[in-house]
């Protein structure tokens, strides 16, 4: 089964509630994550909650992106 992110919600900091295909809710914080050219305007924490479900991960619309076996792996049981 490929894992792929059916929910999301913005929680404070750099923290979102997501919900899986497998039906594991779990939270990931991605404040170590925003590495790179691509992540720099999702520090702006106003950027960084307007996100959306696209492709079956979260993405923002400067087209940045986290693989979402990338984000299973990284979140805590919810």
């Amino acid at each position: 089964m490929f894992i792929e992110v059916t929910k999301a919600e913005y929680l404070d900091g750099y923290r979102i509630m997501l919900l899986f295909n497998n039906g594991e809710k779990r939270i990931v914080d991605l404040s170590q994550s925003l590495n790179g050219e691509v992540f720099a305007p999702l520090k702006d924490i106003g950027f960084f909650k307007r996100f959306s479900i696209k492709f079956n991960t979260i993405e923002w619309e400067n087209g940045a992106d986290f693989a979402p076996e990338y984000l299973y792996e990284i979140g805590t049981v919810a």
